[in-house]
């Protein structure tokens, strides 16, 4: 890799300068007044300069920590020493004398280690240890294929990242999708259970109630089918976010919708609902169906922990202009004080619940679906000493 065609002086000079530049129009006068200094001490002084573009070989400008350009670089003789700023011919012209100063300490300091070792052949020491430019091409080279590494690095990560993220989803509605089923598979079932082919009527059933049973079990399927599409946008999708359409939203009305597909469950547990939903409880921005998910998954996790006979209960606040909380609670164990950042990690489940049902995602889940409405989810002891679990959402602006 070659740093440059222009060169000044001689090959392997005892003094060694590096020019880096940038294409920058207001900083060519700079350069070339640069340049035409060190033509002048090219008549009297033995150097060696290479002129390196920073934007054709940022390598180099990395390597040696550059912060601005135009800036000339001492690299041999040691120590290094960097000139920047608006006026480095000014700078030049105090250390120049300098710089040879530090050349005839090191001519000296070679000549008197040849002459210590009395071999000829260490002259080789000399020759190589003026060879800086050149070996800056092989540590341009090398840098350069560590920032291509670098990068495949973060190209793999990311891949691994969405492939995590396909996972987590497919597992998030795999588990969402048993709600829905058994609530389409509870109407059909009753439906069924009570149809009389003989007479074409239901048995025991109203009208009224066969075709609410009938809206409920196409209301279900229909959120099967979007979870299904769901499914396939995410295994097409290179996005490791939840999409989410935010549009204005009655959260209170969307927490009725869910305990009346979750009614069969907490009835059979003979457990009390406490509901205390403002009516003048503000619309919230935020996707319907998304908050439906989160609706299902904690107040299914209120049903399934509390004991038979406890208490569940729905509660919505709203804590300032911007945002409202929603609070569900249940009278079961609780979630231990050190325990409760990390059951919304990934598959986290308390030592407990080994044994039960689920995948361990939900609570995942309804972080993942407040975060990308700009919201908190948190969980605390409730006053029956169960769990109290809390979210915010953003305020529809009227």
């Amino acid at each position: 890799m070659q740093l440059s065609q222009d060169r000044f002086a001689y090959t392997d000079a005892p003094l060694q300068l590096i020019l880096f530049i940038d294409g920058r129009p207001k900083s060519g006068q700079q350069v070339q007044r640069i340049r035409s200094y060190l033509k002048e001490l090219e008549a009297e002084y033995q150097f060696e300069l290479e002129i390196v573009d920073v934007g054709q070989q940022p390598y180099l400008a990395e390597h040696f920590k550059l912060v601005a350009t135009p800036a000339l670089v001492k690299i041999h003789p040691e120590p290094r020493h960097i000139l920047a700023g608006s006026n480095i011919v000014s700078q030049l012209k105090v250390w120049w004398p300098r710089w040879q100063i530090s050349v005839d300490m090191y001519f000296k300091s070679q000549v008197g280690m040849i002459e210590d070792t009395d071999n000829i052949g260490d002259i080789s020491k000399l020759n190589s240890s003026v060879s800086g430019i050149k070996s800056l091409a092989v540590s341009a080279e090398l840098m350069k294929l560590s920032d291509e590494i670098f990068h495949l690095k973060q190209e793999k990560d990311k891949l691994e990242e969405q492939l995590q993220f396909k996972d987590r989803v497919i597992a998030m509605l795999a588990h969402d999708l048993r709600n829905p089923l058994t609530a389409a598979a509870i109407a059909v079932e009753t439906l069924q259970s009570n149809y009389s082919q003989e007479k074409g009527i239901f048995k025991r059933l109203t009208p009224p109630l066969a075709a609410k049973l009938l809206r409920q079990a196409r209301t279900q399927t229909r959120i099967i089918d979007r979870m299904i599409a769901e499914l396939l946008q995410v295994g097409r999708g290179k996005e490791t976010k939840i999409p989410i359409v935010p549009q204005k939203t009655e959260v209170g009305k969307l927490c009725g919708e869910v305990m009346s597909e979750l009614r069969q469950r907490y009835k059979a547990k003979s457990l009390k609902l406490e509901r205390d939903i403002p009516e003048d409880l503000p619309l919230v921005y935020a996707d319907p169906e998304r908050i439906r998910q989160v609706l299902i998954n904690l107040i299914d996790n209120a049903i399934k922990y509390t004991p038979e006979g406890g208490v569940i209960s729905i509660s919505g606040l709203h804590r300032t202009s911007q945002k409202v909380q929603f609070s569900i609670g249940d009278s079961g164990p609780g979630i231990p004080e050190e325990k409760r950042e990390q059951i919304f990690e990934n598959h986290y489940r308390l030592e407990r619940d080994e044994e039960k049902d689920g995948y361990g995602i939900g609570l995942c889940l309804c972080q993942r679906i407040i975060t990308a409405h700009y919201g908190q989810i948190w969980v605390e002891e409730a006053p029956t000493g169960g769990a109290w679990f809390h979210f915010t959402l953003p305020v529809y602006p009227t």
